[in-house]
Parts: C-alpha cells; sequence; structure tokens
C-alpha cells in the first residue's frame, strides 16, 4: 500500500481505528446511560459505574463514555481497552418536545487530554433539530480531523415524519446519511432481518457499521440471533449496554457476544456461554 499520500491526521485516525479494531471488527461496551436515561436503567448493584466496568473491562475492544466517568474510571480501562469518548448529549429531564436534540457536552480536546482513540456523537436524522446537530457535527468533525481522531456517528432516526426508528428504510437513510457527512464509524438500530441490514451495511458504502445493542430483550437468545445476522451481514461490530450491565451475568453475555462477532458461533452455541 502506497502511504506517501497520507497526510498526519489520517494515519493519526488509521491508527487508532485500528486499536479499536485490532480484529477487523469491535465489541464496544455504551456506557451513558445515566446520563442519558437516568436512575430507571440501573438496579441498585449498578448504580456506582466502577462496579459495572470492573465486570466489563478485559472483554471489550472499547468502552464508550462520557467524559466525567472517564476520568473516573481511567485506571480501569486504561491499557486494557480503548477509550471512545461521547461528546454530546441529553437528559430525559428536558421537556418531551425537546428531547429530539443533542446537545456539546465536551470537546474533541477533551478526548485529547484523556487519551481517547475516539469521539462519538449522535445525530437524530429526521428530528426538527437536525440542522442543529449537523452544525455540532461540523465543527466536531472539523476538530478530530485536525487532530486524526476518527469519528463515530450514532445516526438513530427520530422524528414526526417516522413511526418506527427501526423501520429498514429510515435506517437505511441515516446510514447513508451518517457515511455523507464524514462519519468514520457508525452505530446504528438494527433492522430486524439479516437481508435488510445487509443493505444498510451496502448502502454505507464501506463506512464500518455496528449494530446498536439497544433496550433488553426478554430473550437472551433474540438478542444473540441480532448479532449474529448483524455480522452475517457485514456489520464490523456491536455496541452493547443495556444488554450486558442489566444481565445477571455481565461477563457471561460477554463471553456469548465475543463469540459470535469474532468466532462467528452460532446463537445457540453462544447461548452455552452465557449460563457458565
Amino acid at each position: 500500500m502506497d502511504t506517501s499520500f497520507l497526510t498526519y491526521s489520517a494515519v493519526g485516525k488509521r491508527v487508532r481505528l485500528s486499536r479499536i479494531m485490532s480484529r477487523g471488527r469491535a465489541v464496544v461496551f455504551a456506557f451513558d446511560h445515566g446520563f442519558e436515561h437516568g436512575p430507571r436503567d440501573f438496579a441498585p448493584e449498578t448504580l456506582n459505574a466502577r462496579a459495572v466496568l470492573e465486570k466489563v473491562v478485559g472483554q471489550v475492544d472499547a468502552v464508550m463514555l462520557l467524559p466525567g466517568v472517564a476520568r473516573l474510571t481511567w485506571d480501569l480501562w486504561a491499557g486494557r481497552a480503548a477509550l471512545i469518548l461521547k461528546v454530546t448529549g441529553k437528559t430525559t429531564m428536558r421537556p418531551e418536545e425537546e428531547r429530539l436534540i443533542q446537545s456539546p457536552i465536551a470537546l474533541v480536546e477533551d478526548a485529547v487530554a484523556l487519551g481517547a482513540d475516539a469521539v462519538a456523537a449522535t445525530i437524530y436524522w429526521g428530528s426538527r433539530y437536525e440542522h442543529e446537530m449537523l452544525r455540532d457535527w461540523a465543527s466536531i468533525k472539523s476538530a478530530a480531523d485536525t487532530y486524526g481522531i476518527p469519528l463515530f456517528q450514532l445516526a438513530y432516526p427520530r422524528g414526526p415524519m417516522i413511526t418506527s426508528t427501526y423501520d429498514p428504510e429510515v435506517v437505511k437513510y441515516s446510514a447513508r446519511a451518517a457515511a455523507e457527512s464524514g462519519a468514520d464509524a457508525i452505530k446504528t438500530h438494527y433492522t430486524g432481518s439479516l437481508e435488510s441490514f445487509k443493505l444498510v451495511v451496502e448502502i454505507a458504502s464501506g463506512t464500518p457499521v455496528l449494530m446498536s445493542g439497544g433496550p433488553r430483550r426478554s430473550r437472551d437468545l433474540d438478542f444473540l440471533v441480532d448479532v449474529y445476522n448483524a455480522i452475517k451481514a457485514g456489520g464490523r461490530g456491536v455496541v452493547v449496554g443495556r444488554e450486558v450491565f442489566q444481565h445477571k451475568n455481565p461477563r457471561g453475555m460477554l463471553r456469548a457476544v465475543n463469540a459470535i462477532v469474532f468466532d462467528e458461533k452460532e446463537p445457540e452455541e453462544a447461548l452455552k456461554l452465557v449460563e457458565q
């Protein structure tokens, strides 16, 4: 490969992304729920962020955290998992009509200071506030490009014209919009089938697509089947949160997810690892 044309920042992005996807794929643990959802997501034993991350780090390629929790837990993830710093967010204490916008809560420079390997920002495609989030996105992207830091887009279709955020057509549109707006990797909803998610991957045109774990399923097997199909469809990994930290056996669930993502184990076989 001729790399003589690459800029310093282009090399930096490739190096950092390779740390997150060192095996070509990635299992990422997202843990922004305390900010995004509040106490409702946590059982008493999961209230403390350190208690959760102690069970997770070592079994994931990266953790996606907000800056405060990243600072408070650095000794747990440093050298053991890459850090993806989420630089936008919102709370559910806002008026409901204003919850379809994410606000800047950190700078790319904060990611540099914390030693992060990537940053992440959310866009709600279809929201009445889409233009404001895109303006923030452009600013974040400019800084990320300057520092050579990969930028993940959490591309979620949400708005008055969208009846289902899992509709394959709107997820495809969101994935393409993410790629067109310069995302280095995309986290988005699973569309319900291997065939439809394959089209999501294809329309992203080479930008890595990772499946969003989403709310906890009633059956572990249902979630593992979704992970399996997302990988078979060409997905480059999964970003999990509630399916892990709300589970009675977080380590077991991560063993199962890793077995599917990296070893392409069948869901039924991987399920046995949850129960070990």
